[in-house]
């Protein structure tokens, strides 16, 4: 099969620090390649990937030096490009939101889009209403809920290589955060369950320029003269699985609707449970009292904090492989593309520059 993988150009493919759907495309890219597929990536120059590579900014966008730069320009190149070579191509994949929509719509029986974020903004109502012909992957059953009428097509849940996380058989007895300091992420939450059982934390987290205020504000202040924490900044890929494969439990604290959440399935390939409050994707991803737990407050989040040593470490490992390695999801996106294939009609006529799917074809005396 020749399938477009389509990526977002904010970071890398794979990030090189913090970065969430580039590096799901990386792994999903690599993992098709690997069951034999030709596959073609559109994505930043810095790209690592075993595919075909199609180049179309020097380099991600938030790590580029420059002082002013258009992500609307870089992507709306990336499109034409797209555009221009989409025969190419059985099946076109795009990571991008919906700006493609308006380039693609005469044939969007050949796309299909992975939303990756949230869903309950303000406007996103009207653009799928306004371009239904799309088909839509959502990547957990938990984020459709604002656009249940949506074209979905199927859930696909994120996977990672399972030969990138070592895992871990013995914790070295700290609490682990891990992704971005953000209000919704809820890091005082972590501190607050670490310094009530009297544990170590350590904190490798990303703070965005929006977040610093935050950061600085709410989250700083706890962390200063308290000997429990530990604040590390930003790691990367290569720091992962000794970091997680370290703690005892990663805490997952949220408070908003999380479409997935990566950093859960990555601390269950190190060997480790989770403790993730139930909101958004987290009780299709943490199976409670096996993978982790899941609670509702802060004092089911402190006890089970204090329990999680009770669960088999191997066995969270086993369930990583089996439900969210690259290889399962790569496998999850070929039933869809497969689907897509053979629904797709045999041939489209051109008349005039009109398509007529087969389904509607009539004779050439009743369209003139």
């Amino acid at each position: 099969m020749k399938i477009a993988q389509v990526t977002p150009l904010y970071e890398a493919v794979p990030p090189k620090l913090y970065g969430g759907t580039e590096r799901v495309v990386a792994h999903l890219t690599d993992a098709l390649v690997d069951l034999g597929h030709d596959v073609t990536l559109f994505a930043s120059a810095d790209a690592r990937t075993k595919a075909r590579l199609v180049p179309v900014r020097d380099q991600a966008i938030r790590l580029d030096p420059a002082p002013f730069k258009s992500d609307l320009a870089a992507h709306m190149s990336m499109l034409s490009e797209v555009l221009r070579r989409a025969d190419d191509f059985d099946v076109i994949h795009f990571h991008t939101d919906m700006i493609h929509f308006p380039f693609f719509e005469r044939m969007a029986g050949k796309t299909i889009t992975t939303l990756h974020g949230r869903l309950d903004m303000k406007d996103l109502t009207e653009v799928y209403e306004r371009w239904p012909q799309f088909g839509l992957i959502s990547i957990s059953d938990d984020q459709r809920r604002p656009l249940a009428f949506a074209n979905w097509k199927a859930t696909v849940h994120h996977g990672m290589p399972a030969e990138q996380y070592i895992y871990s058989p013995k914790s070295q007895g700290y609490l682990a955060f891990l992704g971005r300091i953000s209000p919704e992420k809820r890091p005082d939450r972590a501190i607050e369950i670490a310094t009530k059982l009297g544990k170590r934390l350590k904190m490798a987290a990303k703070v965005d320029a929006a977040d610093r205020v935050y950061f600085e504000t709410k989250i700083k202040p706890l962390i200063d003269g308290n000997p429990l924490i530990e604040f590390i900044g930003e790691i990367g890929d290569h720091q992962k699985s000794e970091f997680l494969g370290g703690a005892e439990a990663l805490l997952f604290p949220i408070d908003w609707p999380e479409p997935f959440g990566l950093v859960m399935i990555e601390a269950m390939a190190c060997g480790t449970p989770v403790v993730a409050f139930k909101c958004g994707s987290t009780t299709e991803v943490i199976e409670d009292g096996a993978t982790g737990f899941l609670v509702d407050t802060m004092e089911q989040a402190v006890a089970a904090a204090d329990r999680v040593g009770l669960l088999d470490r191997e066995a969270i490992r086993a369930r990583f492989e089996l439900r969210f390695s690259a290889t399962a999801m790569a496998r999850r996106y070929l039933d869809v593309y497969g689907d897509m294939l053979a629904r797709r009609p045999y041939a489209e006529p051109v008349l005039d520059d009109v398509v007529v799917p087969l389904h509607e074809k009539r004779s050439f005396a009743s369209l003139a």
